[in-house]
């Protein structure tokens, strides 16, 4: 063949092939990307959280421990810098001594409002209030310094709580006979719900967040709220005369709340979703704080009226222990270093502060504070939030 027909032929044999090629490839690469562009995208399940929680509020991490986010040492980054401080309210000197628990001594004394009750950690972790009952003012402490800010006025604030999702405060307001739904921040009121029990006082939130339990010291009843509707649902009378409700604390698994009755000297039992009749649990004299363990296993109840704290086991649904403080004394209300390895108490009636090794139960101090020391708070702790009174953290 000549040169110039047999590059023509090959010319044309190469463009040809290069057609065919484009038609057929194009055709089902078109078509391909026809298809892919018309398929659906993969349709991702919407994953049901475990816990149908209130609005707002974050997810529970492990429905059967509603403390999981507690453990040892595990600090949010917004605590993670403050230093570690144990702020005693003096309800009689009208003073919040600042404990250093390295040493075990008080390194500063903070002049507050009349007759500080609780200091608590707001629902940010970012302000400790402390509750001046009788001076109608929460003062608050800048956890990063130590120091404390300009008062704000509210009336009667016995306790303090914060509901789960961080969108009100809960002012107890014992002699006021009132729930106050107020802004978290500025304490501004936004709703009262008035109760006809008498000395509301402390209160735990169920696993959910959609209601919570509420102790009447003086008349020695309890509340159920629903937190959505700030509104109280159900109330009945403990089955004890002159029975005196105080701390409140929900078990791991959600499905009961402790209460402990310093007059009955133990705890009530009670189921808070059908709020039925509660059972009893003696604990000792004058049973009075309620504080979990970092592991979520043990609960240690302060007994005041006999210088004990006895030591429930979630698991076993039992005491197991019962620790006595040498030379007596008066623990209430406190709770756990970060770590977990000390449990700290107030001596409401002998103007000190306990501390004990919680695995052991051995007293490692024992610190001279103001007068009738109360409330106290272990600062900072574990936990992504805070629902209040001394330390109650999800």
């Amino acid at each position: 063949m000549h040169r110039n027909l047999v590059k023509s032929a090959l010319l044309a044999s190469a463009a040809f092939t290069v057609l065919a090629a484009c038609g057929t490839d194009g055709e089902s690469g078109g078509a391909d990307r026809a298809t892919r562009a018309a398929a659906p995208a993969p349709v991702k399940k919407a994953v049901k959280p475990a816990v149908d929680g209130l609005p707002g509020m974050p997810p529970v991490l492990d429905p059967k421990d509603v403390y999981a986010a507690d453990r040892p040492n595990k600090l949010s980054p917004v605590v993670k810098d403050f230093p570690s401080r144990v702020y005693v309210p003096n309800t009689e000197s009208d003073t919040v001594s600042v404990i250093d628990p390295k040493t075990y001594k008080v390194i500063e004394t903070l002049r507050v409002g009349r007759q500080p009750q609780h200091v608590v950690p707001s629902w940010d972790m970012k302000t400790l209030w402390v509750n001046n009952n009788r001076g109608h003012t929460l003062t608050p402490i800048d956890p990063k310094t130590g120091k404390a800010g300009k008062s704000v006025e509210v009336h009667d604030p016995y306790n303090l709580y914060f509901t789960p999702n961080g969108k009100y405060a809960v002012v107890m307001a014992s002699l006021d006979r009132e729930l106050v739904f107020r802004d978290p921040h500025t304490m501004k009121r936004i709703k009262t719900e008035p109760v006809t029990c008498y000395g509301v006082n402390h209160a735990d939130f169920s696993r959910d967040g959609r209601y919570f339990i509420v102790s009447c010291e003086f008349s020695g009843e309890l509340l159920k709220v629903d937190t959505e509707k700030m509104k109280v649902v159900a109330q009945q009378k403990l089955p004890f005369k002159g029975a005196m409700p105080q701390d409140v604390k929900v078990s791991p698994d959600g499905k009961r709340f402790y209460v402990a009755d310093m007059m009955a000297d133990g705890m009530w039992i009670v189921d808070g979703d059908t709020f039925g009749k509660p059972k009893f649990l003696y604990t000792g004299k004058g049973c009075h704080g309620l504080y979990v363990s970092r592991d979520s296993h043990e609960m240690y109840v302060s007994n005041r009226g006999e210088g004990t704290v006895s030591v429930f086991d979630f698991t076993k649904n039992e005491l197991t222990r019962k620790w006595r403080l040498p030379d007596g004394g008066s623990p209430d209300m406190g709770g756990v270093s970060a770590d977990g390895k000390v449990l700290w108490l107030s001596g409401r009636y002998d103007a000190e502060v306990y501390a004990l090794d919680t695995a052991t139960g051995r007293q490692l101090a024992r610190i001279k504070v103001g007068s009738g020391p109360h409330g106290l708070a272990v600062y900072p702790q574990p936990g992504r939030y805070s629902l209040g009174h001394t330390g109650v953290f999800r």
